[in-house]
C-alpha cells in the first residue's frame, strides 16, 4: 500500500513540475507576444474614381484585355522590328536573367520551411594526455571487468567513426519563415511585372524612333520637292535678269535661299543616320539600314470607344502591378521581422553508426541516435530586433507611398491621353487645308511675278511659308504617332 501511495505521490510531484514548467514557458511567450509591436496595415490605395473624365460617363466591370502590338500599331515593318528587339536587346536579356535569379531566391525561401537532412561520414583520431580526464578515463576503462575485448579503447590514438544522418528543423510557429517565402514570392511576381514594364518601354522606344525615321524621310522628300520649286523660280528670275526685268539682287536672294535649303537638307541626312544608329542599338545590331514604311499607318484607336473599367486597366499596368507586389513583399518582410520577437523552437537529431573502432562500426551495438529540442527567446538583443522591425515597417510605408503614387500617376496619365489622339485629327485637317492654300499661293506668286504684279520677295515668302507648313504638318503627324505610343504605354503595353 505504501508503494502505491509513494508512486501516486511521485506522479503528482512530476505533474506539478511539468505544469510549473508549462506555466513558465507560457508566461514567457505571453510576455514576448505582448511586447511585440504591430505591423502597419496600409495595403490599399485611395479609391479610384469611376470615370477618367466628366465626358466619359459610361464604365464597365469587364476585365481589361491587354493590347497586342500587331493590332495596335498595324504596321508589319514596325512589328518585325519589335520582335527583333525582344529577341536581341541586351537590357531585355539581362532582365530575363534577373527573373531567373528571383526564381532561385523563391526556391531557397520555400526550401527553408523544410527540415534540413545531411548525410555525415566523420572520422577522427585523438591522442589524449595522461593527465587529462579523457586519458585517465580511457586507461581505467580498459581494466574494467564489465567490457569485452571489442570495447577496449586504443590509448595512444583514440579514433572516432560516425556514419549516418543528421536532421534539423526550425518550427515556423510565428510565420517567420513562411513570411520570408511570401516576400520572395511577391518579389518574384514584381520582377515579372518589371520585365513587362521594361518590355513596354523598350517597344515604345523602338516605335518612337521608327516613327521619327518616317517623319525624317517625309521631311527629306519635302526638301527635295521644295528645291525643285526653288530652282524653277531661280530659272525664272535669271531669265528675267537677262532681259532687264529683274535685278542681280533678286538672283542672289534666290541663290541664298537655295543654299539654305541645301544646308537644312544636309542636317536632315545627319539626323536620319543618327536615328537609325540609335534604333539599331536597341535592336542589338552593329549596323545596317532600317526597313520602314513610307507613311504613318493608322493606329488602333478603337480602344478610345470602349467602356473602360478604371480599376481594371490601372491595376493591369506593369508599373502599378510591380509596385503592388513590392508592397506585399515589404509587408511580409515586416511580419517576418516581427516574428523575431517570439521564441524560436528548434528540433533536431541524428541516427547512425558510431564507434571508436572501424571493425565494430557496423555492429548492431554501434547504432546510436539522439533527439534534440530547443527553445530560444531573445532577451538582451531585443533592442536590435526592435530596430530591424522598425526599418522593415518603414520600408513598408515607403512601398505603400510608391504604390499610391504609381496608381495616381497611371490614372492621370491615361486620363490626359484618352482624347489626345482625337484632338490631333482636327489639327491635321486644318494644317492640310493650309498647305493646299499655300500651294496655290506659290503658283499665283509666280504668275503675278511674270505679269509684273508681284516682286521676287513675294515668291520667296510664299515658298518659305509653304515649306514651313509642310514641315509642321509632318511634325504634327509625328506627335500624333508619339501620342499613340504614349497611349500604348498608358494602357499597360501589350504582348509582342
Amino acid at each position: 500500500m505504501k508503494e502505491i501511495l509513494n508512486q501516486y505521490k511521485n506522479t503528482d510531484v512530476q505533474f506539478l513540475r511539468t505544469t510549473k514548467s508549462a506555466v513558465v514557458i507560457t508566461g514567457i511567450l505571453l510576455l514576448t507576444a505582448c511586447s511585440a509591436p504591430k505591423v502597419s496595415t496600409k495595403l490599399d490605395a485611395a479609391k479610384l474614381p469611376e470615370n477618367f473624365d466628366a465626358q466619359r460617363k459610361e464604365t464597365s466591370n469587364e476585365t481589361f484585355i491587354p493590347l497586342k502590338t500587331e493590332t495596335f500599331f498595324k504596321d508589319p515593318k514596325l512589328e518585325a522590328l519589335l520582335k527583333k528587339a525582344i529577341a536581341k536587346n541586351p537590357d531585355y536579356l539581362i532582365m530575363q536573367e534577373r527573373i531567373l535569379i528571383a526564381n532561385s531566391h523563391l526556391k531557397v525561401a520555400k526550401l527553408a520551411l523544410l527540415p534540413s537532412l545531411d548525410f555525415v561520414a566523420d572520422a577522427s583520431g585523438t591522442h589524449y594526455g595522461k593527465y587529462t580526464m579523457e586519458g585517465v578515463g580511457n586507461f581505467d576503462t580498459n581494466f574494467s571487468q564489465n567490457i569485452t575485448d571489442k570495447q577496449k579503447i586504443n590509448e595512444n590514438v583514440s579514433p572516432n567513426f560516425f556514419l549516418g544522418a543528421k536532421v534539423s528543423w526550425e518550427a515556423d510557429i510565428w510565420g517567420k519563415l513562411s513570411n520570408r517565402k511570401k516576400a520572395a514570392q511577391q518579389r518574384f511576381f514584381a520582377s515579372q511585372q518589371g520585365m513587362r514594364l521594361l518590355q513596354t518601354r523598350l517597344l515604345s522606344d523602338v516605335a518612337d524612333l521608327y516613327f521619327k525615321l518616317i517623319a525624317l524621310d517625309k521631311q527629306k522628300s519635302i526638301y527635295d520637292n521644295n528645291l525643285k520649286t526653288q530652282e524653277r523660280a531661280l530659272d525664272i528670275v535669271s531669265a528675267q535678269r537677262s532681259v532687264g526685268k529683274a535685278t542681280e539682287l533678286a538672283v542672289q536672294q534666290f541663290n541664298a535661299q537655295n543654299n539654305n535649303i541645301h544646308a537644312e537638307a544636309s542636317e536632315l541626312h545627319l539626323s536620319i543616320d543618327q536615328t537609325e544608329k540609335a534604333l539599331l542599338t536597341l535592336l542589338g545590331e552593329y549596323g545596317g539600314k532600317i526597313d520602314r514604311s513610307s507613311d504613318f499607318l493608322a493606329g488602333h484607336l478603337e480602344v478610345l470607344n470602349q467602356k473602360i473599367s478604371v480599376d481594371s486597366i490601372i491595376h493591369k499596368r506593369p508599373d502599378v502591378s510591380e509596385a503592388y507586389f513590392e508592397l506585399l513583399a515589404s509587408n511580409a518582410d515586416a511580419k517576418s521581422a516581427r516574428a523575431a520577437f517570439f521564441p524560436t523552437v528548434n528540433l533536431g537529431g541524428y541516427a547512425g553508426f558510431n564507434s571508436f573502432s572501424f571493425n565494430t562500426l557496423f555492429d548492431a551495438g554501434s547504432f546510436a541516435w539522439q533527439l534534440l529540442g530547443g527553445l530560444t527567446a531573445p532577451v538582451f538583443n531585443k533592442g536590435q530586433i526592435k530596430q530591424e522591425f522598425y526599418v522593415s515597417n518603414r520600408r513598408q510605408e515607403i512601398s505603400f507611398l510608391q504604390y499610391q503614387n504609381a496608381v495616381t500617376t497611371a490614372f492621370n496619365e491615361l486620363s490626359a491621353l484618352l482624347h489626345r489622339n482625337e484632338a490631333y485629327e482636327d489639327v491635321l485637317k486644318y494644317k492640310l487645308n493650309e498647305i493646299d492654300h499655300l500651294e496655290i499661293a506659290v503658283n499665283v506668286s509666280n504668275d503675278l511675278y511674270l505679269s509684273g504684279y508681284a516682286n521676287y520677295l513675294e515668291i520667296i515668302n510664299a515658298q518659305k511659308n509653304k515649306l514651313q507648313a509642310e514641315l509642321d504638318f509632318v511634325d504634327i503627324q509625328l506627335r500624333n504617332a508619339n501620342s499613340q505610343v504614349l497611349l500604348y504605354k498608358a494602357l499597360g503595353g501589350g504582348i509582342n
